[in-house]
């Protein structure tokens, strides 16, 4: 494959930030299913796994953060934009460096699916841990717990659907690999 050059290389990557930014804020605002604590859950974890499978860690924080961010202002969520932007940017990078954890080369989508499993377990983890612990803050730490399950919910099948679309995008176009940083 042709290598491309490093000036359009980086262009590319700061457009498929602002694409995956995008795709992130359709995802958290068309699948939005209310929660007991002034939240909501969506779909936005199957971009922000996607991201940190197939392009690596700082484009899934920053279409991960950014996208949900922005999301909560534009969706009547002001309140949660700033958390949103800590948390799901720090579940990008995790998910994506435990992935990516040992490989000489490539991308976390080439890893074995097991540190695909274990990256996206942890970034679970992040993610209803940063929101219990903000609901807690905000609104009471009993009153958050029932958000949990909700948040578990949400980043799992984020995880699944993550795995699922970055191995098959990766399978159909392998030349994507040369986006990732």
């Amino acid at each position: 494959m042709k290598e491309i050059n490093p000036a359009k290389k980086t262009a590319l990557q700061i457009a498929l930030m602002a694409v995956l930014t995008a795709v992130v804020v359709v995802f958290t605002l068309m699948f939005r299913v209310p929660t007991p604590i002034k939240g909501y859950i969506s779909l936005c974890d199957v971009i922000i796994t996607f991201s940190a499978f197939l392009f690596g860690p700082w484009i899934a924080a920053i279409a991960g953060g950014l996208g949900t961010g922005i999301a909560d202002v534009i969706g009547g969520f002001p309140q949660w934009a700033p958390f949103s932007f800590l948390i799901h940017g720090a579940q990008g990078i995790i998910i994506a460096l435990i992935a990516r954890a040992g490989l000489k080369k490539g991308v976390p989508g080439d890893a074995k699916l097991f540190k695909m499993i274990l990256g996206g377990v942890l970034g679970m983890v992040v993610m209803t841990g940063g929101y219990y612990l903000v609901g807690g803050f905000l609104y009471g730490f009993k009153p958050a717990l029932v958000e949990i399950p909700l948040n578990l919910l949400q980043s799992g099948v984020g995880v699944v659907l993550g795995i699922i679309v970055s191995r098959t995008v990766l399978k159909a176009y392998p030349p994507v690999r040369s986006l990732a940083l």
